[in-house]
């Protein structure tokens, strides 16, 4: 039987002492940054060092897919990771309903070398289009 998965979960407020509720994320990450950081914790939770290649590989994939919803898609509307039968599952959905397209990386100007990336580290990727934009969800193996 499989443990079940390991989640990112949706934080809600609490009261410590009965003071004021703490603050906690409730919605998509805002930057990458903020992204990087869930998945961190994803992870160390699922006892993956975050000195390991495969951290490394799956917070570089968490990260060019959100900055790519920030820069491209109009910003994030949802993410979603969890971890189940060592495979890292996550979703990025963000308004603008094209698919990601590949252009050619120029040496010395920035960009062109995310969406390549995601797609050598992933092992599966899916591409849902809606009325209201697009979500991109991948699976990258960690063991």
């Amino acid at each position: 039987m499989n443990p079940p998965p390991i989640g990112d979960k949706t934080c809600r407020p609490t009261r410590r002492n009965g003071s004021s509720p703490t603050s906690h994320p409730t919605g998509p990450p805002t930057t990458a940054a903020a992204a990087r950081h869930r998945l961190s914790a994803l992870l160390q939770r699922a006892g993956i060092s975050l000195d390991s290649v495969t951290a490394s590989d799956a917070l570089m994939v968490g990260s060019e897919l959100v900055i790519n919803a920030i820069q491209h898609g109009g910003g994030i509307t949802a993410f979603h990771s969890d971890i189940a039968d060592d495979t890292l599952h996550l979703t990025v959905a963000d308004k603008n309903p094209r698919a990601p397209s590949t252009r050619i990386a120029i040496p010395g100007r920035p960009g062109g070398y995310g969406w390549p990336l995601v797609q050598r580290l992933t092992q599966r990727i899916r591409i849902t289009t809606h009325p209201h934009g697009k979500t991109i969800s991948v699976d990258l193996r960690l063991a």
